[in-house]
Order: structure tokens, then sequence, then C-alpha cells
């Protein structure tokens, strides 16, 4: 569901990139760079290197800056076995106010059409956050149904 140029108001990548970089930290953040570069050049905003390159540094590190924060701030076991929803929520808040935010300030840089508003930055930060809720939590249901199994045996 397209807001404008980069926004949505749902993104499930956004639980995709905050999850790779929980669990893959550096590697995690350079792949999705990596990533979010091919898709910007061979997308929406192949008209201009310097703007793929910087939506593509700040898609990949700012989750990576999220982490960061989260593990110096938030007692978060390494292999997030200790997960629980108060601790996600804090890391989709974390993660969804940078990257809208630093989105959106390269958004206006850049001069992107209308982008780079509070309202694109609001409708961003909402999409980052449904998005990653709906991944994240469907990811995390997925993990303790494999600790029950494993139980089991």
């Amino acid at each position: 569901m397209s807001y404008g140029l980069g926004v949505n108001w749902i993104y499930l990548p956004a639980g995709l990139r905050l999850f790779l970089t929980l669990v893959f930290a550096l590697p995690g953040a350079l792949g999705i760079a990596t990533a979010s570069f091919l898709i910007s050049f061979f997308g929406a905003f192949s008209q201009d290197l310097t703007t793929c390159i910087g939506v593509s540094l700040i898609s990949g590190f700012a989750p990576y800056l999220a982490r960061f924060f989260v593990m110096a701030n938030v007692p978060l076991a390494a292999d997030l076995s200790d997960l629980n929803m108060q601790r996600l929520i804090v890391c989709i808040l974390i993660y969804a106010i940078l990257s809208s935010g630093l989105h959106q300030w390269w958004f206006a840089i850049r001069g992107l059409d209308d982008t780079g508003s509070l309202q694109h930055f609001m409708v961003m930060f909402v999409g980052d956050i449904i998005g990653t809720l709906l991944l994240i939590a469907l990811i995390k249901y997925g993990l303790d149904l494999l600790k029950k199994t494993k139980r089991a045996y």
C-alpha cells in the first residue's frame, strides 16, 4: 500500500531488515544495504546513483544502529532467546524512528517530489511499525513452535 515514493502504509521488508540485523548484525546490515542498492538502482530511484547509495545505506544501517542502541541499553541475549513482546516493541520503535527519520531526511536533501515531510515521516513510521510487527511476530511465533517441537522429542 504505497503512499508516496519510498513510503508505504504497511512495509513488510522493515520487519525483515530488523530481524536480519538483530540476528546477523553487521553482515546482515551489509547484505540489506547491497540488496537495497540493487532494488533502488533498478527500480524507483534509478535516475540518480547518489540517491540509490543513500537509500541503501539508510536501509541497511538504520536497523543496525537500532540494534546497537537496543543491545547497549536493553538487556537482550545475543541469540534473542529472551526476546519478549516488551523488548520487541522497544526494538521496533527505535528502528522505525531511525529508519523513517533518516529516509525522510535523505529524501528532503535529495529534493525527491514531496517526500521529506512530516506527513511522509508519519506514514513511513506507521508502515515500518506495522510491517515489522507482522513479520517479526510471525518469525518469533515460528521459532517458539520449533522450540516446543524439539522439547516434545
